[in-house]
């Protein structure tokens, strides 16, 4: 043989597996698929005992996470009620110091002639409570010739009033107040019909 036909022959065998090699690849395949199938189906006994053990780890966790949610229910409602049992102990010794101021005031009326005096402390009293009020967020409304509204007014009377006043707050009888910006009692008015 020429050089050509050895180089020919060689390239033939490499190109071309021979048989030993293509049985080795064909063992590996089914080496492979037996493998995957040497896991034996479970049996239905072994499935039910696998579910319902699953079953009775969620009813465990269930009746877990019950028990915990109603605990948290009854401590919400526990500081529910303690809040309001004593929501108002700030609002109350805050005022305290007035109550204390209008005790001294009635104490002095008793024995003062002096009304004009009287009156200045009882005006200084009220200034001091209504301070104490504005810090708390309490405000005043102002109505006296606003436009009526039913969000903040309540009408208890019409007045004839001219064409400029129809719709319009003409009296006050009863002042409305509000609390952080939420109305805690309409303001009680007359409005020009």
């Amino acid at each position: 043989m020429t050089q050509e036909n050895v180089n020919e022959e060689e390239l033939k065998n490499e190109a071309t597996p021979n048989e030993e090699e293509t049985q080795t690849d064909a063992e590996q395949c089914e080496n492979k698929e037996s493998e995957k199938e040497e896991p034996k189906e479970k049996t239905v006994e072994e499935k039910l005992e696998e579910a319902e053990a699953q079953i009775e780890e969620l009813k465990k966790q269930m009746l877990y996470k019950v028990a915990e949610f109603d605990n948290y229910r009854k401590r919400v409602m526990q500081e529910k009620a303690e809040l309001i049992k004593n929501g108002g102990t700030k609002v109350i010794t805050t005022i305290l110091p007035i109550l204390d101021d209008l005790d001294r005031a009635q104490q002095t009326m008793d024995k003062m002639e002096d009304v004009a005096a009287c009156k200045e402390g009882v005006v200084l009293i009220i200034d001091k409570f209504l301070k104490l009020l504005k810090q708390e967020g309490l405000e005043k409304m102002e109505t006296v010739g606003k436009d009526f509204d039913t969000d903040f007014h309540e009408a208890i009377a019409t007045v004839p009033a001219g064409e400029e006043k129809k719709g319009k707050v003409i009296d006050c009888v009863l002042d409305g107040y509000t609390l952080n910006d939420k109305v805690i009692r309409h303001a009680k008015v007359a409005v020009g019909e």
